[in-house]
C-alpha cells in the first residue's frame, strides 16, 4: 500500500489541482484556496528496494525496470477524484513516464478521473522545487495569483 501524508491533506474539492508523478512519489497541490503551495504527498510502498534510483553502466544484466503497484496508483486517484481538473506533470516516455503509467491505470478504473486531466506535461521534475511545480500549474490554468503593482 501507498504511503499517504495524511496530516498535510489538502482540500482539492472543486479547485483546480496539479500533480507531479514519478515512480517514488506524487506531489499534489491545489491551486486555489488557502492551502495553496503546500503539497500533499502520496509515496510508492518500496519494501524491496527495487524504486530507488540506480545509476548504471551500459551491458548492466541486472537492469531490471520495477514500477510501483496498483495501490500506489490508486492513492493518488483517490486523492485527485476531489479536483475539478487536473494537470500532471511528467519525464520520461514509454515505460519510463510514471504520469503517463498513471493515466493508464486512471482510464482502465477510474474514467471520470480520466475525464478532468487536461494536460500531461513532460519536465524535468526531479528539479524541480515545489514552489515551481505550483506555478506550473497556476499558469496552466491561468489562476496564477495577481501581482501587487505601485
Amino acid at each position: 500500500m501507498a504511503a499517504h501524508d495524511e496530516y498535510n491533506e489538502i482540500n482539492l474539492h472543486g479547485k483546480f489541482a496539479v500533480a507531479a508523478i514519478d515512480f517514488h512519489e506524487a506531489r499534489i497541490f491545489a491551486l486555489e484556496g488557502d492551502n495553496t503551495g503546500r503539497p500533499e504527498r502520496v509515496v510508492a510502498e518500496d519494501k524491496d528496494g527495487f524504486l530507488r534510483k540506480l545509476h548504471t553502466k551500459t551491458n548492466n544484466v541486472e537492469g531490471d525496470y520495477h514500477t510501483p503497484g496498483d495501490e500506489y496508483w490508486k492513492s493518488i486517484a483517490i486523492v485527485l477524484q476531489r479536483a475539478n481538473a487536473v494537470v500532471l506533470l511528467g519525464h520520461g516516455n514509454g515505460k519510463a513516464n510514471a504520469s503517463h503509467q498513471f493515466i493508464a491505470y486512471v482510464e482502465k478504473h477510474y474514467s471520470d478521473l480520466g475525464a478532468k486531466i487536461l494536460g500531461d506535461l513532460r519536465l524535468d521534475i526531479d528539479d524541480l522545487t515545489d514552489p515551481q511545480v505550483l506555478r506550473i500549474g497556476q499558469t496552466f490554468f491561468d489562476v496564477a495569483p495577481k501581482r501587487n503593482m505601485p
